[in-house]
Formats: C-alpha cells, structure tokens, sequence
C-alpha cells in the first residue's frame, strides 16, 4: 500500500532530513541572499537523482517528478528557504553561524522537509500517475514576496499545476498534529511610512515650534479610527505602528518624527479603501496642527485564500494519513505570507506542521530569538507533503 511504503521511507529518512535541516539552520541566509542555500537544495536534489531543475528568481529553483503517464496531472509543493535578521539566542548545536541572521521562522525546516519529501516521491515515482513539480523559492520574509518573483520567472508553467501546497510550522501546535482551514485564512500585509515635518527647537519655547512630537502622538491615536469606526466590525483589520523615531533630546524638539507601521486585513475591497481613508485622515491632521507629511504605502502580499474543495481533500488525505485526533481546525491568523500569491493564480492549501513540545521547552512563536522545532515533526513534514502530493494526483 502507497501509503505506508511513505510511511515506511518517512521513518527511514528521519535523521537525513534533521541532518539538512540543521545544515541549513546552521547556515542561514538572508531574503534574496540565499545562494549557498540554493546551491545546497540543488546538491541534494541531484543527490537524489533529480535533474529536471530549472533556476527560478535568480535563488529558487522549481523541479519536476514524473510519475507514470505524466502529463496526466500536475500537482506543485512549496517551500520557503530565507531567514531573518535576528540574533539567535538558543544554545544548541545547530545555533546559527551567522552572526545577526537566524532561522527564527521555521524555513529551515519547510526547506528540508520538501526535499525529504521530494526523496519519497522519486523513489515511489513507479507507483503514481501525474507530475509533482517541486518549488524552492526565495524571499518570503521581504516583500514584495519571492514568490511573486518565482510566478512572473515562469515557476507555475510548462508544466502548469492544477493545485499547490505548502507546509508552514506552527509552534502553538503539538509536534504529531497539523491544522488545515479551508476559505480566507491569512492577511494582506501593507507597510505603512509617515514622516511629520514641524520646526524643531528649545522645548523651552514650544510657542516658536511647530512640534513633531505631538503632531505625531495625536496621528497615531487618531489613526486608529480606521480600524474602530471606518471599518465593518465584521471584517477582521490590524493597524499597528512599532517604530517611531524622534530624535530630539529632554530639551530639543526635532524637525521631524518618523513612523513605520503596518496594516492586515482579509477584505481586498476593504483594503483600498483603509488606504485612501488612511491618507486623508493623516494628511487632514498633520496639515491642521501646522505641520507637514510624507506617508508611503508599500503595498505588500494580498490575503490568503485556501481553496475549498483542495484543502477538503488535503485535509481528508492527512487524517488518513496520521489519523483524525491528529487534524486540527485552524482559525484566520492575522500574519501575512507569500503564499498567497500562488492561491491567486491556482488553486492553493497552506497548511500548518505542529511544532510544540512543551516538555523540552520547545514554545517560543516565530520570529523571536529562541524560537526552534521539535525535529521529530520533520518525519511528518516530510512524509505527509509526499502523501498529499500522490493522494491529489489521485483525483485526477
């Protein structure tokens, strides 16, 4: 049975896919820097005996396993190989060597999980009909997003995918259990730049300023009537702001003040009109308190939308896989992830791998200094990518 010859090769392939993954934790590099990491992928990949690899967005790469009867039906497997600029804080024997760059998002293990993944399928390619094509892409954690460079560099043609899914950690989950959630499930993701020009001077003599800093605390309280009377309470909106720079001293007010922030929501239509609400509500305010301002909107990843009928079936195919205890229902996550450019141009499931172990202190959320995995999940990270993989071209 296919299934548990996966099964079977998951097990055996354990410590080979912990052994990558600490390869790359070890080495991590950053968005759209990562050269090493790609010419390691390419390396194993070959290792395997794959050789129809084609170079995506200068450090990605897509690759094709073919089945039997080919042409039947493609199906694509997604992994993320970028780090981030943080400064690992855990002591372990993997800890980065790279000092200031860190694995603190789990693609490290998305990456060696699909080419643990990709092991399976060609060694199982005899016992299915269709094509997986593989992408290994760059740039997740950046926007504009390395996967809207892999889709305009050709990734999701010749072969054209009638579905694509990805594996994503999650370490609020038990390591043995997954989540799946059909419909909307991720946020767009906006940055949002804002510069308050006034006159800066004596905090002596505020009658002779025309002071940035109250300016700018006002802007920010007050921009949070977007989000609590502009917006349907029905449609689920982020506005925070995590930066402010004034760089004045206890008696110097500055000339400017300097604001980054970001803006999440699930509604595209809502989305464009928070924009334009944003921007005459600010300017209106600025320019009222005599001051001036500058306000960028980078446009950044669109929401996320799981197919329906694709995750029904992905979701189904894992509780045969690992059995229904092990499936959990996951609710809208307000974070944002590139992904979700592939599930606007074919049908797409993101679904997410436990990663918890409570009992080693494994707890620490992404994107935070101490954040790690438990890597025995990797032997369902590997192994069910596979069996999602062959149950899909299945429904051909």
């Amino acid at each position: 049975m296919l299934k548990e010859k996966i099964k079977s090769l998951a097990q055996e392939l354990k410590e080979e896919v912990i052994s990558n993954r600490r390869h790359l934790h070890a080495n991590p590099e950053l968005s759209y820097q990562e050269f090493e990491t790609a010419n390691f992928v390419k390396q194993k990949l070959e290792e395997i005996g794959i050789h129809k690899i084609e170079s995506k967005a200068t450090t990605g790469w897509t690759a094709l396993i073919e089945g039997k009867n080919p042409t039947k039906k493609v199906i694509a497997l997604r992994a993320d190989m970028d780090a981030l600029p943080i400064v690992e804080a855990n002591e372990v024997s993997y800890k980065s060597q790279k000092e200031g760059v860190m694995h603190a998002c789990g693609h490290d293990a998305h990456t060696a999980s699909l080419l643990g993944a990709a092991k399976i399928l060609h060694q199982v390619r005899d016992h299915f009909e269709g094509t997986i094509k593989l992408l290994f892409q760059p740039g997740e954690e950046v926007a504009p997003g390395g996967a809207s460079f892999m889709i305009k560099d050709g990734a999701l043609e010749n072969p054209k995918p009638a579905g694509i899914i990805g594996q994503h950690v999650m370490p609020f989950i038990p390591a043995g259990k997954v989540g799946f959630r059909q419909g909307i499930y991720m946020a767009s993701a906006d940055e949002l730049y804002l510069t308050v020009k006034g006159k800066g001077g004596h905090g002596a003599m505020p009658e002779t300023l025309i002071d940035p800093v109250l300016i700018a605390s006002h802007l920010i309280v007050a921009m949070q009537q977007v989000i609590s009377r502009a917006s349907s309470p029905k449609v689920p909106s982020v506005l925070s702001f995590g930066r402010v720079e004034a760089l004045g001293a206890t008696n110097v007010i500055p000339n400017e003040v300097k604001i980054q922030g970001t803006f999440r929501t699930l509604n595209e239509e809502w989305r464009a009109a928070a924009h334009k609400k944003m921007l005459q509500l600010a300017h209106g305010l600025v320019e009222s308190m005599g001051g001036k301002l500058d306000f960028e909107i980078r446009k950044g990843y669109p929401f996320l939308q799981n197919d329906p009928e694709l995750t029904a079936r992905a979701t189904d195919a894992a509780k045969e896989y690992l059995g229904e205890e092990n499936v959990v229902d996951l609710d809208i996550w307000m974070a944002a992830e590139d992904f979700a450019y592939y599930s606007q141009e074919i049908d797409g499931c993101f679904y997410r791998l436990g990663t918890r172990n409570e009992a080693k202190g494994i707890v620490s959320g992404v994107h935070t200094p101490t954040f790690d995995i438990e890597e025995d999940a990797l032997e369902i990270g590997a192994g069910l990518m596979a069996w999602l993989a062959v149950s899909e071209l299945e429904k051909a």
